[in-house]
């Protein structure tokens, strides 16, 4: 059908060579692995699965979506260049963020912004629990829970399962 459809001449005659059906059909596959390869990177995953958030609104909605509940104000802003390559710490850090869904590699060279809010919900810990937010572009691409101290810790944006204390 496509041979037909950009090709009538050949089909004009009762006869068509087998060599340019098989040269057509080649044309014709390599023009659709052509266009799903360009659909993919346009309309891709990874882009189109994560939220905009280009306001605090969007922000505090998005992370109450998760399960947190915080203080609506940020504590700290804080906007930096990410380097156009992650090294050391970058890559320790990344690996937790690829453990969520997130890749700090998808904004490397950009502009980072960093929301940090204080976390009101957290389980058996009413004080002393943040929460980071870091947006590139409108969307979020990384976000970590913190709590310093001796007990401290750092984990992803997936709210804790509670556990009953007996």
């Amino acid at each position: 059908v496509f041979a037909a459809v950009f090709f009538p001449a050949l089909f004009a005659m009762n006869y068509v060579p087998a060599d340019a059906l098989l040269i057509l059909c080649a044309a014709a596959l390599a023009i659709l692995a052509a266009l799903i390869l360009l659909l993919g990177q346009r309309g891709g995953a990874g882009a189109s699965e994560q939220p905009c958030l280009s306001n605090n609104g969007e922000r505090v909605a998005y992370l109450r979506e998760l399960g947190w509940e915080i203080d609506p104000e940020p504590l700290t802003t804080l906007q930096f260049l990410l380097p156009p390559k992650l090294s050391g710490d970058y890559i320790t850090y990344n690996d937790l963020q690829k453990a969520q869904g997130f890749d700090l590699e998808t904004c490397c060279g950009k502009q980072v912004t960093r929301f940090t809010y204080t976390v009101t919900n957290y389980p058996q810990r009413p004080d002393g629990v943040q929460l980071n937010l870091y947006i590139c572009e409108d969307l979020p691409v990384a976000g970590d829970v913190v709590c310093t101290g001796t007990d401290g810790f750092q984990d992803t944006l997936v709210f804790p399962q509670q556990t009953d204390a007996s």
